[in-house]
């Protein structure tokens, strides 16, 4: 008997409604944690589809993706990646390349970038072996403090590297006239609000790269993935190249002598004619995806409008909400000028509220309303940034930094909460805040 491929994907996605598609959550009853993934049965026959090819590095649905996904965004080039903390790493490690010349990043410049921020934006930095700069931000939206920055910039800085905090977009309009005026790179961490956008023009198109992540928690999944996205065509060589293992040669996995010349060149010292797809121009990684991961990427990018709209849809609800707490809490808004594509829904409790931060998490957590901090608080005291370790400069006080360290919190905003979830999140900050 020939079993056909379109049977079996048909009967998988069968299983996915018999087994998984009831899952809407039940206030009270459910966790309704802070992010979460929105899959469905096209997904799984996506992946089915893609396992039974057994082409099991990046192949047909890598494709697919690298071609369509910078199409929504309007930008020219995409380089599929294994998370967005590999496409931070690829994205900085990038403007180090000797391909660069002059403009290339050196060991002791500096990088601007914030304080309360991710690891994965500020790791590369250091690995690299540049200098972090640290400055504040604003608190309500996160945003970068615009009165430091210039003052941030010393004869040794080069780049400007920090992310869209929680979907909210940072101010364009003063890095990209920082950058013009200092001839500095821009790289827009954009992990956190793809379909952001700025002036009308999606986030991740202005700097010269921009990084996005596919984990499960944000706005689209592919399970682990990431993307690092250029306009520039050297640069997008450039990562490509650091991506798969450092090589020369630009043929993809499975194919052979694009350029027709593999055994017609002079590579360095290499003897003439050595194989190109064995010549290295860069210290690289292998941080490709796996076809699978593209496949439900695929699948996920034709709901990627629908996410992000359902997004802003619970930010504006949980805003009406909560908004009638706002003398114990500042509510989140969007900076100037801005769409944002909000990742979470950020809380800072105010300093003269008769509750902390940690009293207000702990109850929610314990009326099944998951929430996060404003991830590392203020990196420079977490145990790995420590200046025994490493280099790394601080511009100004880092007040506001310490503040959403000690008072800050998030909930969620991803499409699985709905407008019962909302409700029943505000009853329980009622409750909470009628203790006191």
């Amino acid at each position: 008997m020939t079993i056909k491929r379109e049977e079996v994907i048909a009967l998988a996605k069968q299983y996915y409604e018999q087994e998984h598609e009831n899952t809407r959550l039940i206030p009270g009853v459910s966790y309704i944690a802070a992010s979460g993934k929105q899959v469905d049965s096209d997904d799984l026959g996506n992946l089915i589809d893609s396992s039974l090819d057994m082409w099991l590095t990046a192949g047909r649905y890598s494709d697919v993706f690298e071609k369509e996904f910078p199409k929504f965004l309007g930008i020219k080039y995409c380089a599929l990646v294994n998370s967005g903390s590999s496409a931070n790493l690829i994205a900085f490690t990038a403007l180090t390349s000797h391909k660069l010349g002059d403009k290339r990043l050196k060991e002791g410049d500096e990088v601007i970038t914030v304080a309360a921020g991710f690891p994965t934006t500020v790791s590369p930095i250091i690995q690299n072996g540049l200098v972090p700069v640290f400055i504040d931000c604003e608190i309500g939206t996160y945003d970068f403090d615009a009165s430091v920055i210039e003052e941030a910039i010393s004869d040794k800085t080069r780049c400007i590297f920090m992310a869209h905090t929680l979907g909210n977009p940072f101010n364009l309009d003063k890095v990209m006239e920082l950058a013009e005026k200092y001839d500095l790179w821009v790289i827009e961490d954009n992990c956190d609000a793809l379909g952001a956008k700025y002036n009308g023009k999606y986030t991740g198109t202005f700097g010269h790269i921009s990084t996005c992540s596919f984990y499960p928690a944000h706005h689209m999944t592919m399970g682990e993935g990431g993307a690092v996205l250029t306009n520039d065509s050297l640069l997008y060589t450039i990562i490509k190249s650091i991506r798969d293992w450092g090589r020369d040669c630009i043929c993809p996995p499975g194919k052979d002598n694009i350029c027709g010349h593999r055994f017609t060149q002079k590579h360095g010292d290499l003897p003439e004619g050595y194989d190109h797809k064995y010549v290295y121009s860069h210290l690289g990684y292998n941080l490709k995806v796996t076809d699978m991961q593209a496949a439900l990427g695929v699948s996920q990018l034709k709901k990627l409008e629908y996410f992000i709209n359902r997004r802003k849809e619970n930010y504006q609800m949980i805003t009406d909400k909560l908004s009638e707490f706002s003398d114990y809490l500042i509510l989140p808004t969007a900076t100037s000028n801005s769409d944002p594509s909000w990742f979470g829904y950020t809380i800072t409790v105010k300093d003269d509220a008769p509750f902390t931060r940690n009293e207000l998490s702990r109850y929610l957590e314990e009326h099944k309303i998951g929430t996060r901090l404003l991830f590392a608080g203020n990196l420079l005291r977490q145990p790995c940034f420590t200046q025994e370790n490493y280099i790394y400069r601080v511009a100004g006080s880092l007040a506001n930094t310490d503040k959403i360290m000690n008072n800050t919190l998030w909930i969620g905003t991803w499409p699985g909460i709905d407008e019962d979830c909302i409700n029943y999140i505000y009853n329980v900050f009622g409750s909470f805040i009628e203790l006191y």
